[in-house]
């Protein structure tokens, strides 16, 4: 046999097409679990959910913000107070 190359009946410019033809059709098929759509959104009671999320944000700020300046008096009044005495 004189011929040289790749073994089996099919020229390498098929096999290649073959191979191209192949993975087009992986890629496009989906991977993984096909999943349902999802269900419809309300965005009136999202946008209310929101709302409240942020006031309570706000709000546990506020109460933060208050207990960290009293704590800052306390501990100033404090020092004043022992700064006379050793």
């Amino acid at each position: 046999m004189a011929s040289r190359g790749r073994r089996g009946g099919a020229p390498a410019r098929e096999d290649e097409q073959r191979h191209d033809e192949r993975a087009e059709q992986q890629a496009l098929a989906p991977q993984g679990p096909v999943l349902p759509p999802p269900p419809p959104v309300d965005y009136g009671v999202f946008m209310q959910g929101l709302v409240q999320a942020i006031q309570t944000h706000a709000h546990t700020q506020a109460a933060l913000q208050a207990q960290l300046e009293a704590q800052i008096c306390l501990d100033g009044a404090y020092e004043r107070c022992n700064a006379g005495k050793s």
